[in-house]
């Protein structure tokens, strides 16, 4: 169903994005537990170029007539889940630096206290 050329093609494609992720997590730009994230769409990619016939049937289980548009909404639908769990990472490191604004400023105005105690003493 594929060509040889483009399954060559997307192969080097897959394989030269995981060394990508591997060399990100090397130089720890990119946390372990987030490695998984972009780990399991190289997995799902690398299942769609090795074994294109997974794809053919999913799309007919959903009931969608043509490939290109099965695959459309298989991508748009895989993009949606990777938006959304960085979302929800974005929001818990969000509500952390608030926390640390906070006891900061909490600590800061302690401090301060303090520092006006001993001046009077």
């Amino acid at each position: 169903m594929i060509p040889d050329t483009l399954r060559l093609t997307l192969s080097i494609a897959v394989i030269c994005y995981f060394i990508l992720i591997l060399i990100y997590l090397k130089r720890q730009m990119l946390d372990l537990k987030y490695t998984l994230l972009w780990l399991i769409a190289g997995a799902v990619m690398g299942i769609m170029v090795f074994s294109p016939e997974l794809l053919l049937l999913f799309i007919s289980i959903l009931g969608i007539e043509s490939n290109m548009n099965g695959l459309y909404v298989l991508c748009f639908a895989f993009i949606i889940a990777i938006l959304m769990s960085l979302t929800a990472i974005v929001s818990r490191q969000s509500q952390k630096i608030r926390q640390l604004i906070q006891t900061i400023a909490l600590l800061e105005k302690r401090v301060r206290e303090l520092e006006k105690q001993e001046d009077d003493v």
